[in-house]
């Protein structure tokens, strides 16, 4: 039986690691285990921050509405009920930006659901 000499694939295998570790600080960048075990962790977080991330972004959405509506004399909480009975569909991504970018148009839009 032939020798098998497994040093091509090892070195493949570290440099990929330590490739996709570049920019790590201290001897996680340059070190294999070290750089293995933040890569580990790194999409650990990275994973449970994508998640989060779209909790995050509807709570600015809420924050954001609830503060354009109490301009025009109405809470968020009460709005969202008459949305809801006079069944419009649109989400809070949209009337947020709606109320940011065009507060004329969120104003008459406020007014119509009143």
């Amino acid at each position: 039986m032939t020798r098998v000499k497994r040093g091509v694939m090892t070195k493949k295998r570290h440099k990929n690691v330590l490739q996709a570790a570049k920019g790590f600080r201290w001897g996680r960048k340059n070190l294999f285990t070290k750089a293995k075990e933040a890569l580990i962790k790194a999409g650990t977080y990275a994973r449970r921050d994508r998640r989060a991330k779209k909790r995050d972004f509807r709570r600015l959405w809420i924050t954001r509405l609830n503060t354009a509506l109490r301009l025009h004399g109405m809470m968020y909480r009460e709005f969202i009920a008459l949305e809801k009975t006079k069944s419009i569909e649109l989400d809070r991504k949209v009337l947020s930006e709606l109320a940011v970018e065009n507060p004329d148009v969120f104003k008459k839009f406020v007014e119509s659901v009143k």
